[in-house]
């Protein structure tokens, strides 16, 4: 087992990495001064493997968990969902003392922080991120919302969990498909910010694939270090936070306009990354050597990172990058690589370089 602190004055919290947790969520809430009664927002899928003893779990703890299941999937991220988990709380008589647990992926994790965040203007948030994108990303750094038709995540706030607990032995249910989808975001803390890290997916690339818990327990540490390293630097994305959205521009605008489900959100930030790592080399001078082994290693990881673009699709494309949350006085912002292992943020590329990318470099 692995802990990884994120230091943010009184709202610090630890990351636990490592197999077996959830038979010991109970105990390790039990540290954390928490109220008796606990909601727990889950989605049918994971409630089918895991619902059980996480309730267990916290019943041992001397806990009294409340139950709320939602839909599976981006479908779930949505008011009238948010809404029907308030009302289930507060039938479950939960208080401003009592806490939220969001057992899942990563809309599970969203989606219940956002509602920890506004139930009784606030109540404890413990994530139990089920997924591997969740498990390196979305559960860490207090980002929680629901989405607009307009776009992602365009409704939420800033809400540090209390704890979040990475249970590496849940990965083991995931599908193939979802299971790769979690690896562009891995693939990301190499590219942005930790060239060791990048060299090392290459060579163990196989041992991530084949789920080794050992090869795991150290790789989800080492992407959690990198993200509570960022975010206690820049917790309110005021500077290089916005290095983590890296492929994000391009792929929350993809996924926008494929239609939320279709194209798995790591699947989409890894064609955004490809497209992102041509800008690079177009903008600031990126190794187009280094943009091949961005796309080798998403490809070997089993992700698409290139994708179809007509004329039309592209105009659609960036009409909806211009409802991004990353846009600044109308243009849009993009993070970039310099190299690998170190990115910029902020830079404004204008429409025309994006189209002439999406159209003709090799993607």
């Amino acid at each position: 087992m692995r802990t990884v602190s994120v230091r943010l004055g009184d709202r610090s919290y630890e990351i636990v990495v490592g197999a077996g947790l959830l038979a010991r969520l109970g105990e390790f809430c039990g540290g954390l001064d928490l109220g008796r009664r606990c909601g727990v927002i889950t989605d049918d899928r994971v409630a089918g493997h895991w619902l059980g003893l996480v309730v267990e779990s916290l019943r041992g703890g001397g806990f009294d968990p409340v139950v709320v299941t939602v839909p599976a999937g981006e479908r779930a991220k949505c008011w009238s969902v948010v809404h029907r988990c308030h009302e289930l709380l507060a039938a479950g008589r939960l208080e401003r003392g009592s806490f939220v647990v969001a057992l899942g992926g990563g809309v599970v994790g969203d989606l219940g922080g956002f509602v920890a965040a506004t139930y009784m203007r606030g109540v404890a948030l413990v994530q139990v991120p089920t997924t591997l994108l969740a498990q390196v990303d979305s559960s860490v750094g207090g980002k929680v919302g629901i989405n607009l038709r307009a776009g992602k995540n365009l409704v939420g706030a800033f809400y540090q969990p209390r704890l979040v607990v990475a249970d590496l032995e849940t990965l083991g249910t995931l599908p193939e498909r979802e299971y790769r989808s979690g690896l562009a975001e891995v693939v990301k803390y190499g590219a942005i910010a930790d060239a060791d890290l990048f060299e090392r997916l290459e060579r163990e690339m196989e041992g991530l694939l084949g789920r080794e818990l050992g090869v795991l327990e150290s790789v989800v540490a080492r992407c959690c270090e990198i993200k509570a390293e960022v975010v206690m630097e820049d917790e309110r994305e005021s500077g290089r936070r916005a290095i983590l959205n890296f492929g994000h521009t391009v792929g929350h605008a993809l996924e926008a306009i494929c239609g939320y489900g279709r194209l798995l959100h790591g699947e989409a930030i890894a064609i955004g990354q490809v497209v992102e790592g041509w800008l690079s080399a177009r903008c600031i001078g990126l190794e187009r050597g280094a943009v091949d082994r961005l796309e080798g290693l998403l490809g070997r990881a089993g992700l698409p990172t290139r994708t179809r673009w007509t004329a039309a699709r592209v105009e659609r494309l960036l009409m909806a990058m211009r409802s991004d949350k990353k846009v600044r006085d109308g243009q849009v912002r993009f993070v970039l690589l310099s190299r690998l292992g170190c990115a910029e943020w902020g830079h404004g590329v204008g429409e025309e370089l994006v189209r002439s990318v999406l159209m003709g470099e090799a993607v």
